[in-house]
């Protein structure tokens, strides 16, 4: 069993600097297993990022074990048996977004592993998909071909951004200030997180995995990463599950998105949590984002042709806990 004496440090330094935000929250759900199957809808649509991918219903997952459920896990993955027809539909995977709408909310996703591979796009994020991108969208959990640290996101309508000087307020690395969806190729405003502990790709997955958590407030919005190994850096309500959380023991954020050049209350909505695995698309798909994975030939004919190369493409949920 590993320890991070320097997570810890960290942890006890952001006390200091962040002593001004964070609240308690009560749970008000908890996601096993099965309920998953009745806390969220399948979506079988047409992916919006245009991957290489074909979303099933429910049916279609449990008949071809896309989704499996146990007394204390839930998988979700994507076909690795198929090759594809280059003018048939794209890889089978799963999409599925949550009967719930939340606004000021804390939500904790508990992951053992996440999807791998090169060509895979997988995804943890919440939005309300009519009318995006009126009611904003929070990337907690993103990345593309392995390619690592995790980032998160806001896209939002017009008139939102982050400051320059975020990362006196994160441990992550500003990446894109403006929010706006509808420019730079929608982007958004985000932040790559800390090197260490591994937060995306074959790393996380072969350190046992994390923790992910996201709040939600009209002053703010922060999305931490604790790794399952990191004993003393994790908090401990979050370790336990426990029936109330104290967001300003947590430490400083990995991703931070104060409402100083947005106003959070005007730009996002009820939204759902969406989890989802599609393929290529418009980033992990890009050409030039594709030959910085070093992955082979391109995207497209890489999933069409390899399936093999997906047994890794899989989540695996042990719980996800909603505060509010």
């Amino acid at each position: 069993m590993r320890f991070s004496v320097v997570g810890s440090a960290l942890a006890l330094a952001s006390l200091v600097k962040l002593a001004f935000t964070g609240a308690t929250y009560s749970l008000s759900d908890e996601i096993i297993g099965a309920g998953f199957y009745d806390k969220f809808n399948f979506e079988a649509i047409p992916d919006p990022t245009h991957g290489r991918v074909n979303y099933v219903d429910r049916q279609t997952a449990q008949d071809l074990k896309l989704t499996v459920a146990t007394s204390d896990s839930f998988i979700l993955r994507a076909d690795d048996t198929t090759v594809l027809s280059p003018t048939g539909p794209g890889r089978n995977s799963v999409r599925i977004r949550s009967n719930a709408a939340y606004t000021t909310h804390v939500a904790v996703f508990k992951i053992s592993h996440m999807p791998e591979g090169c060509g895979t796009w997988p995804a943890v994020w919440e939005t309300l998909e009519a009318d995006w991108p009126k009611n904003g969208e929070i990337d907690i959990l993103e990345g593309v071909n392995n390619m690592a640290p995790n980032q998160a996101h806001l896209h939002t309508s017009p008139n939102c951004s982050i400051p320059t000087d975020v990362d006196d307020y994160q441990l992550g690395t500003v990446k894109t200030t403006n929010c706006d969806a509808t420019v730079n190729y929608n982007s958004g405003c985000g932040s790559s997180f800390s090197n260490g502990p591994a937060s995306f790709g074959p790393d996380f997955n072969e350190e046992g995995g994390g923790w992910f958590a996201v709040e939600r407030t009209n002053q703010y919005i922060s999305v931490w990463y604790w790794a399952s190994w990191d004993v003393f850096g994790t908090p401990i309500d979050i370790r336990w599950g426990s029936p109330m959380v104290d967001t300003s023991l947590w430490g400083m954020p990995s991703a931070y998105f104060p409402n100083t050049e947005c106003d959070i209350a005007s730009h996002f909505g009820p939204n759902n949590i969406i989890i989802n695995l599609t393929f290529c698309g418009d980033w992990a798909g890009n050409p030039d984002i594709y030959k910085q994975s070093s992955c082979p030939a391109t995207c497209v004919d890489f999933v069409n042709n390899n399936p093999e190369a997906f047994s890794g493409a899989f989540f695996k949920f042990d719980s996800i806990r909603i505060y509010e």
